[in-house]
């Protein structure tokens, strides 16, 4: 059994379909669950009633660009709601079904969780918190379950093309950028590792930069 959030689009949406291939899988969109709000994902949680979960993955987010001095109250604590909190939340719930099945937990992150960039204070905010996250929960709980963190570069998705357009890039072309079944490759490749090992983390990279 796998649950991925952001299931129906994007990266979410190729690791539905790849995950396919082996796990029955529930996948959430925000029409399942509103990872910015706790009772929500409460309520969905317990709607599953699960015993045993094999695998979690964390798609879902958002993205925006803002610079500094723009960036309000009000959107810092709706990116880190949902990239954050809402990640922790579900996991902290779910935890229980994932030792019961010695499962694997895996966060799409993002090259931002990593650096940042002009503009990206609040997203790239969000996803180094993100890394945090996964990096403790991995020590609290190596050996009862796997936790990986995937950070892609810039992906061909409807997100990229938002923010593309922002910066008035009227050219897309999405064959620049990695497609979203190379990150759920990235996502197989965590939840196949055998017995003894665990991914802790990988990088998906455009080839051209």
């Amino acid at each position: 059994m796998a649950l991925v959030t952001g299931g129906s689009r994007g990266i979410g949406a190729a690791v539905v379909a790849d995950l396919e291939r082996t796990h029955r899988v529930i996948s959430w969109s925000s029409e399942d669950a509103d990872l910015g709000d706790p009772a929500s994902i409460a309520a969905a949680v317990a709607e599953l009633d699960l015993d045993r979960l094999d695998v979690l993955v964390h798609s879902a987010g958002l993205s925006w660009e803002t610079p500094v001095d723009a960036a309000s109250w009000e959107d810092w604590e709706r990116m880190f709601r949902v990239n954050v909190f809402g990640v922790a939340d579900l996991t902290r719930l779910l935890l229980p079904a994932l030792r019961a099945a010695g499962g694997a937990v895996i966060t799409v992150n993002s090259g931002s969780g990593h650096r940042s960039a002009p503009g990206m204070s609040q997203y790239a905010g969000s996803k180094f918190a993100l890394r945090a996250f996964t990096d403790a929960l991995r020590e609290e709980e190596r050996g009862k379950i796997r936790v990986t963190s995937v950070h892609p570069g810039r992906v061909d998705t409807e997100m990229q093309v938002a923010l593309q357009t922002a910066r008035g890039n009227t050219a897309y072309d999405g064959a620049r950028y990695v497609r979203p079944e190379s990150v759920a490759a990235a996502v197989r490749l965590a939840v196949d590792a055998t017995e003894e090992a665990m991914v802790e983390e990988v990088s998906v990279r455009p080839v051209r930069g």
